[in-house]
């Protein structure tokens, strides 16, 4: 193994050695130029630029947030005093979490792009989704809660432009819809409090509703906005038919003579209204990964699980009676019960949430266990008792009989039972006790006699509890927790007002002296990874279950049957001590009582128990700290004579047990067999320390202190842990915040010793992979953003976090013996270089660095560490990138990312040598997997949301002898433009290489091109100023300099010479280029045209002339048709345009020349291929004014071009003829109309009608004849295709 490190290692330096010298060899980047130098020297060009924010970062490009967090509780649920009372640090970290509101720092302030779900808006797709209650209404069912349905709603527009909304039982919209809203028929939406909270009413054209209901107000605020914005849209579009219907009538009726007033100027008018982002159309929008945006990162908070409400109503045997003073009212139990409810996994045979005590005892059955003197007054207050005391502002007397309760369940299954267990005052045997009420002949005098008992027994042992009776039923039908609402005991409601949480903390909202109240019962979660989640609110309870005692072969006490155990939470062993008031208490007693009695098994020597005691933990535990259980005796004998003397001997003491509650700094909640003593000595805690026969305490142990009682525990707290081994993954996933919050503390205030932040980031590492084994990683971006919060050292030489953290990484980079950590760091580097880019941000803000100049803000020896960071990388991704495929691949885009964020933050141009100094480690020769991590890097530099200014688009001057040289110069990605414009003359650079490659390259280089192209399409930063400046030819012009250079540098030029100045043949890697890429090569071609200024549009005019399913098949079809579309609109732009510049060419040799052939070919073009409706009605207004523009001398010209036309199809069919009838239709002018009225009509033999003056017209034509009827006739043939 010693010589395989050795040999490993040996290849690893070898490696880097090989890389360096590997470096000289390949082409040598253009080095960037100074950035920042530049920028200071241009200050003053810069601020007097019209167009200065196109050049200029914002001056506050980052800023801290901190972000109140959203608790569901009305105050927060940490004790008010809880960070004084807390003294071990661990627990002060975890109060400090809850207390504190997460904060984030924000490095993008500016939206880059917009995301898929706005670019859906503009192509089709999911705009909104989310979970929705729907009501399920017909004319049978009112609505009301309880039809109520929980789905999962997507908001989507289909390819036609219409809405639809999806409902679905899950996220998964895989499955089959269970309903869908068409929004074309919704008139209005409107908000029905009434109805259900955060309820709102879909009102349809038919009188129908739609009754929805959101989760919270804000879900409710945002589909209320997004729906009116949808029915505005929908009311818009049909008064815009309607408007457009009539205006469609009028025209029928009326031929006016527009047409003979069409200039270029209209034309251009006209073509320009309602046109569309040509990238709205292209399917790759769909699928384009948006990299540059940061995904949707929320704070931690409490995990919503299956949660149901149970409401106890009543409990009635068929032994009633009127008891006490109810002589008048209805008749009840004659003895009370006590319920207690919780659920039950049989499935892995566990119990998986808390107790639920329920007294549904009338007043006066109450009155028998504590007598009238005892019943609360009509305030809540007990007669004769001090003022009531309150309990997170609630009164106790709202706490005593709660009856509502909300029980939630992690992983619901048809094998969950809510089981119920009745108990009755202790009597006796239990087979006597049942006997009245399962044979029950005279109910009357039964209910009499079982009722004298009740009242003897209750005065006396009101206090212990025995076993009655037990109930289950099944909660949920099936795994995706549906609800069984047929069960034999209470049926379940959904409902969540007025509710308090398991630690008796108001929800929100909470109505004061509301007296039915519903409390959360607690959920045991199981202790499995995917059911973890950080903890965010302050919980501390411990429940306590005593399980058995085996007493049957003891010899020290004679009476010892009816055992009662008492169980108490006491900080002390001395002989003064008391319990403490920490145990929550049983309905009808006081919320937090000193001890807890389990039942009573009657003349059992080995009773076995299923109480469960709940304790409030104090905020301090240390070692004193036990539960002490004290055994009794309970006579139950029943003598009406007896004196005062006799009653007091109720119970009698028979053993006392006792268990310490910490070990080595750590809760026990395993099963325990403890011993039983006689007595209880003072100091008997130190038994445990000493062992049980070796301490001077005077002790006597029962049976000979054999393990007699067994007892388990379970901690439900955010404070503490159980876990034996603090490196559990459950136990970092609750406290992941914490630790590594202290993890960071210890890394930058332990640089002194060597190996400290060292092994501090191999335990991150551990922590972190494990996290992604897990799928948990969402965490840790969570983390990043609202709870780590970079601390400035205590240690005055003390590095900061991105400096010692960047110095570990090139550590562990470095070594050669554990590959395993090295192949860790790589793989989820992400994270690491996350942590250094906040700190750094964070750094910069604190201690107002954000003002200095960029140089300035990060020392020498910084921005060392990061260059040897990026030269420690490099040959991982170059070298190993076959050994080691994802490892190679995460730290690519890693690296990419985290340059992004730092030319945010630090100096741009020191950023630009780290990218060049990365991409010189890259080879034209290189594998396609390597050609495929340089250009997601580029694409994710180029992401960045100032991708614009950081190329500098502005002129830079030229030497004497360059101005003079060919013009093409400017066109060129020569080593002076690519210094300048460092981003993109790289990115063209390393496509122009790419293009001569297999087709997998030259896609991805493509790609990378277009999806940019795209993103900045779809700018909203950049849209007001397009509109603005086309109006202006002189900004126009500086728009394009300042924009679309920077993208693709007048990319049209840079398609062709790409073709000619490549050492291959330029042909034949024309001809390899398949569909898609000639398609994406246009598309951004024409998308440059169509953006660009009329100015800089001649200037390249001037330089190239002289050189699945069923649906997706018609979302498809929709897109092309509007794509192509675009194109033509965008295409005779370009064409009217070029006519105007070049008139007198084209006039040359009377119109005889090839420019004026080419010319007419395209308008002929758009003919002889079927075209949209729109589309034909410019390209005939555009044909007219191109015309128009020759005049005369085009006659002959275009009769021989239509003859030809016509000629070259052997028959004259159906399309060709309604071509030409929708010509003569449109085609009229003065000058002209005989013309095309002889040739098409003598083609045809129509009779046509020439809609010019009467008075001064004459058609030639002998088959003419002008009226009104012959011109309509014509028209409907030329409509129909059937010329008579």
């Amino acid at each position: 193994m010693y010589l395989g490190h050795m040999t490993r290692k040996f290849n690893l330096f070898d490696s880097i050695t090989f890389f360096l010298s590997l470096i000289k060899e390949k082409t040598k980047v253009v080095e960037p130029l100074d950035y920042e130098n530049v920028i200071a020297q241009r200050k003053t060009q810069i601020y007097s630029d019209p167009l200065r924010d196109l050049l200029m970062f914002p001056m506050e490009d980052i800023s801290i947030s901190v972000i109140c967090r959203q608790r569901r509780t009305v105050q927060s649920t940490v004790p008010e005093d809880g960070e004084k009372r807390a003294q071990s640090l661990f627990v002060k970290e975890c109060i400090k979490t809850y207390n504190n509101g997460p904060a984030a720092v924000s490095l993008m302030v500016f939206p880059l792009f917009q995301d898929s779900s706005s670019l859906c808006s503009q192509k089709g797709g999911v705009i909104k989704q989310g979970w929705l209650h729907k009501a399920n209404v017909n004319s049978t069912i009112t609505v009301t809660m309880k039809v109520f349905k929980r789905r999962y709603f997507y908001l989507t527009q289909l390819p036609d432009g219409s809405y639809i909304l999806n409902s679905y039982k899950d996220e998964k919209n895989s499955k089959e819809s269970k309903g869908c809203i068409y929004l074309d028929a919704c008139i209005d939406v409107v908000q029905c409090p009434k109805m259900r909270r955060h309820a709102f009413e879909l009102k349809m054209l038919d009188k129908y509703s739609h009754y929805l209901a959101a989760e919270t107000e804000q879900e409710m605020e945002e589909w209320l906005i997004t729906l009116k914005k949808i029915i505005q849209i929908n009311t818009d579009s049909l008064v815009q038919e309607k408007k457009e219907t009539v205006e469609i009538s009028q025209g029928q009726n009326v031929f006016n003579n527009s047409l003979l007033r069409e200039t270029e100027q209209l034309n251009k008018l006209s073509r320009g209204d309602g046109r569309q982002n040509l990238f709205s159309f292209d399917s790759d929008v769909q699928r384009l990964d948006f990299s540059g945006i940061e995904p949707d990162i929320k704070p931690f908070e409490e995990k919503c699980n299956k949660r149901f409400l149970v409401n106890c109503h009543d409990l009635m045997f068929n032994i009633l009676g009127q008891v006490g003073d109810n002589a008048k009212g209805p008749p009840t139990n004659v003895e009370p019960f006590f319920i207690n409810l919780a659920l039950f996994d049989v499935k892995n045979n566990c119990k998986i949430s808390a107790d639920f005590h329920v007294d549904l005892n009338p007043p006066s059955v109450r009155e028998m266990l504590w007598g009238p003197s005892s019943q609360p007054a009509t305030d809540g207050t007990p007669r004769g008792s001090s003022p009531e005391s309150f309990i997170h502002g609630i009164a106790e007397s709202q706490l005593r009989y709660i009856k509502q309760g909300i029980f939630s369940v992690t992983n619901p299954h048809p094998e969950i039972f809510l089981v119920a267990r009745i108990e009755k005052v202790l009597q006796g045997n239990i087979t006597h006790c049942a006997e009245p009420y399962i044979k029950n002949s005279d109910p009357a005098k039964t209910a009499q006699k079982v009722h004298r008992t009740a009242k003897q027994v209750c005065s006396r042992l009101g206090q212990y509890r025995m076993p009655f009776a037990w109930a289950a039923r099944p909660i949920f039908k099936d795994i995706q927790g549906s609800l069984d609402l047929d069960g034999r005991f209470s049926p379940l409601y959904k409902q969540d007002s007025n509710c308090i949480t398991s630690s008796y903390v108001p929800l929100k909202p909470f109505e004061k002296n509301c007296q039915n109240i519903t409390v959360e019962v607690e959920e045991f979660v199981p202790e499995m990874t995917k059911y973890c989640y950080p903890f965010t609110i302050y919980k501390n309870h411990l429940y306590v279950y005593p399980l058995q005692l085996k007493y049957d072969s003891q010899k020290t006490f004679a009476k010892a049957r009816n055992i009662a155990v008492c169980v108490e939470f006491r900080d002390s062993d001395e002989s003064d001590a008391s319990a403490l008031k920490c145990i929550y208490g049983k309905p009808a007693g006081s919320v937090f009582t000193t001890n807890a009695y389990a039942v009573v098994s009657h003349h059992n020597q080995n009773p076995e128990f299923y109480d469960e005691i709940k304790i409030e933990l104090p905020i301090h535990l240390h070692q004193k700290h036990h539960l002490l259980f004290t055994f009794y005796h309970v006579s139950c004998e029943i003598n009406t004579k007896g004196t005062t003397k006799k009653q007091d001997t109720v119970e009698t003491p028979v053993g006392f047990a006792w268990v310490p509650l910490l070990k080595d700094g750590r809760i026990i909640t395993l099963e325990q067999q403890l011993p039983v003593s006689a007595n209880l000595p003072p100091g008997y805690l130190n038994l445990n320390d000493c062992g049980l026969r070796q301490s001077n305490v005077d002790i006597k142990w029962v049976d000979g202190a054999k393990p007699l009682l067994k007892i388990k525990s379970h901690l439900e707290s955010t404070i503490y842990t159980q876990c034996l081994h603090a490196m559990e993954i459950q136990v970092m996933i609750q406290f992941l915040p914490v630790i590594l919050m202290q993890l960071f503390q210890v890394l930058t205030n332990m640089t002194h010793e060597d190996d400290v932040p060292f092994n501090c980031t191999m335990v991150l590492l551990h922590i972190v992979s494990k996290c992604h084994e897990e799928g948990l990683d969402n965490y840790l971006r969570s983390f990043i953003k609202y709870s780590f919060r970079p601390e400035k050292p205590s240690a005055p030489q003390a590095q900061l976090i991105h400096e010692t953290l960047a110095t570990t990484m090139i550590a562990i980079l470095k070594q050669s013996a554990d590959f395993l950590a090295i192949n860790k760091l790589l793989k989820y580097s992400w994270f690491f270089f996350e942590i250094i880019a906040k700190s750094m941000a964070t750094y910069l803000l604190e201690e107002n660095k954000i003002k200095l100049p960029r140089g300035q803000r990060f020392s020498e020896a910084y921005h060392h560490v990061l260059h040897s960071l990026l030269l420690a990388i490099i040959p991982h991704v170059t070298i190993r990138y076959a050994e080691i495929p994802e490892e190679s691949r995460n730290v690519n885009y890693s690296l990419a990312s985290f340059l992004k964020r730092c030319l945010t933050l630090m100096d741009r141009g020191f950023v630009f040598n780290l990218i060049n100094d990365y991409i010189s480690g890259f080879s034209p020769k290189d594998p396609k997997v390597l050609a495929e991590y340089k250009f997601e890097f580029l694409q994710t530099i180029c992401n960045h949301e100032h991708y614009i200014p950081l190329n500098l688009p502005m002129a830079f001057a030229k030497p004497k002898l360059q101005r003079v040289q060919d013009s093409n110069l400017e066109y060129s990605l020569s080593d002076e433009y690519c210094k300048h414009h460092f981003l993109v003359g790289l990115l063209l650079r390393e496509t122009s290489i790419a293009l001569q490659d297999n087709y997998e390259i030259r896609y991805t280089a493509i790609s990378v091109i277009k999806n940019l192209l795209i993103k900045h399409a779809f700018d909203t930063r950049y849209q007001h100023k397009v509109r603005m400046f086309l109006s202006s030819p002189l900004l126009s012009k500086r728009l394009w300099e300042a924009k679309i250079p920077a993208l693709f540098h007048k990319s049209p030029t840079f398609v062709l010479q790409t073709r000619q100045s490549s050492t291959r043949s330029s042909v034949s890697q024309y001809n390899r280029l398949d569909q898609y890429e000639i398609r994406s090569l246009l598309m951004c071609y024409l998308y440059i045209v169509k953006m660009i200024s009329e100015g800089e549009t001649l200037k390249t005019l001037t330089i190239e002339c002289s050189s699945t399913t069923e649906a997706d098949i018609f979302h498809q079809a929709l897109l092309e048709g509007n794509t192509a579309t675009e194109v033509s609109l965008t295409v005779l732009d370009t064409i009217s345009f070029f006519t105007q510049c070049f008139k007198s060419q084209l006039l040359n040799n009377d119109v005889h020349n090839p420019l004026m052939k080419k010319v007419f070919d395209i308008h002929l073009a758009f003919l002889n291929n079927g075209q949209s409706e729109v589309s034909l009605k410019h390209v005939f207004a555009s044909l007219r004014a191109f015309i128009s523009k020759v005049r005369n001398k085009s006659l002959c010209f275009v009769n021989k071009e239509i003859n030809e036309k016509l000629s070259s199809v052997e028959a004259y069919d159906k399309q060709l003829r309604e071509r030409d009838s929708k010509i003569i239709h449109l085609l009229n002018s003065d000058w002209m109309c005989n013309y095309w009225c002889q040739i098409l009509c003598q083609r045809y033999s129509l009779r046509a009608y020439c809609p010019v003056e009467e008075s001064t017209h004459r058609c030639t034509s002998t088959n003419t004849i002008r009226t009104k009827e012959a011109y309509r006739e014509l028209r409907a043939n030329g409509r129909t295709g059937n010329p008579n």
